[in-house]
């Protein structure tokens, strides 16, 4: 009986063993590359955020930042470039590494949405956030991954108007064009576009003001001096240094 037990825990332990060097063999062949030719960058045939360098017919495994995937569009396979996720086509390359994230930033590279206001968003560079944000009445898409209206965002569409601001109705007005603009009440900065009666919030470049045109719903952004009442909106800042530092 002895025998037969030991007879059956050295079966199982050969068992183990055979299975862990076909586990190891597996894995050592599904990392290995045959370089088509001396020098070239090839994709890896699973993994869309690595890739083969090829150098004197010697191939080494690359991995592209986190956020990052190698763009293999170049049929020459003569260029190194990893890319953002959402500009890389991988198509059966569906494998990524595992999240890396920080703060504002769910991968160490990419451009994220912020979680709790729509007109913003995050330009992550190995981790480090910068903060963007969308021009008045505007909000970031994250499919499209662009501003756009506020109301042709699906997640934003109750921030389209900040405070409730009505178009005028249909014939209310002279101009016949296809919008009007109208003043904010309360910023001199900011101002509405009116579009088949929708109202969506916009503001003029810094250093101007918008200025209320002749012809109802119309205007534009003037210099806030050729403004009666918005004369001193920016106070004591100074808007010629603001403009050399492009704002």
């Amino acid at each position: 009986e002895i025998r037969t037990k030991a007879a059956c825990v050295s079966v199982v332990n050969t068992f183990l063993n055979l299975s862990l060097i076909l586990h190891c063999l597996t894995a050592a062949a599904q990392e290995s590359f045959k370089c088509p030719d001396d020098f070239g960058f090839y994709p890896h045939h699973t993994s869309c955020d690595k890739y083969w360098k090829c150098d004197n017919n010697v191939a080494e495994l690359k991995t592209c930042g986190n956020g990052l995937a190698f763009d293999a569009s170049d049929s020459k396979y003569l260029t190194e470039n990893c890319d953002y996720i959402h500009n890389v086509d991988c198509g059966d390359r569906t494998q990524l590494e595992a999240p890396i994230g920080t703060h504002h930033c769910p991968r160490l590279y990419g451009i994220f949405a912020d979680e709790n206001k729509c007109d913003v968003f995050w330009n992550c560079w190995n981790g480090e956030a910068s903060r963007y944000q969308c021009s008045p009445g505007l909000a970031y898409d994250r499919e499209a991954r662009v501003c756009m209206w506020a109301d042709q965002v699906p997640e934003c569409k109750n921030e389209e108007v900040a405070n409730g601001f009505a178009c005028p109705a249909p014939g209310e007005i002279t101009n016949s064009g296809t919008f009007s603009r109208h003043a904010h009440p309360d910023d001199c900065r900011k101002y509405y576009i009116c579009l088949e009666g929708v109202a969506r919030e916009y503001g003029c470049p810094i250093g101007t003001v918008f200025k209320i045109g002749d012809a109802d719903g119309t205007g534009n952004c003037e210099d806030p001096e050729e403004v009666p009442g918005c004369e001193d909106y920016y106070g004591d800042v100074d808007l010629k240094s603001l403009k050399k530092l492009g704002y």
